[in-house]
């Protein structure tokens, strides 16, 4: 019988799962090691399953555990998205803090897991991972980048049926259409440096992991 991984993160979708390994390698650490990840990411496909305090309570009760971390996407309010993560995870941490860093939770239970929680993109602002990546848009590309936003909404004023919350999806994907080769997955955009993955404005949240997972 294997062994329950001692480092986990939830994530909310495939995508999550997929982006975040090569953004973290892209720093310097080699996610990797004897063909064993680093962290173990869990997809809990879907915001319903990850601000669940059964699921929580199960990932902090694995008997090899000793870090958890947790992201989220704050959609359309940052705040909204805490509380409802912060009340999923009181029932296993009840001294968890009331209020979420700016630069993202790392708190230590009473059992000494390391815990940790982010808010994509940046604990306080609306968005998701994609608006995250947005940061990552390499500095000089401002110019398109600004004409790739107004192009998504003009496209919407003509029928697009991409909705309004998913606006920052549109943006980058319309964005990596333009870049050479065209169209890059999300993940693959970071591999290929198409999208920056060294950008001062990802740092905050590469610092948080790092310093969560305890990855040097």
């Amino acid at each position: 019988m294997s062994k329950s991984p001692e480092k986990v993160l939830l994530v909310e979708g495939k995508q999550d799962a997929r982006v975040i390994p090569y953004l973290i390698e892209a720093n310097g650490i080699v996610w990797e090691i004897n063909k064993k990840p680093v962290v173990y990411i869990r997809d809990c496909e879907g915001n319903s399953n990850l601000v669940d305090s059964d699921i929580i309570i199960s990932e902090l009760q694995a008997s090899e555990l000793s870090t958890l971390g947790i992201i989220i996407d704050a959609d359309d309010d940052a705040l909204a998205s805490w509380q409802s993560i912060r009340n999923a995870s009181l029932k296993g941490i009840p001294d968890i803090p009331q209020f979420l860093p700016e630069d993202g939770l790392i708190h230590t239970t009473s059992e000494g897991i390391k815990f940790g929680i982010w808010i994509m993109p940046d604990n306080k602002m609306r968005g998701m991972l994609e608006t995250f990546l947005t940061y990552m848009i390499p500095t000089g590309n401002e110019e398109l980048w600004q004409f790739a936003q107004e192009i998504t909404q003009e496209a919407k004023s003509k029928g697009a049926t991409f909705k309004n919350v998913h606006s920052d999806k549109a943006n980058i994907y319309t964005w990596l259409a333009w870049q050479n080769p065209p169209g890059r997955q999300l993940q693959n955009a970071i591999m290929e440096r198409i999208l920056n993955p060294q950008h001062p404005n990802a740092q905050k949240f590469v610092t948080w992991f790092k310093n969560l997972y305890d990855l040097t």
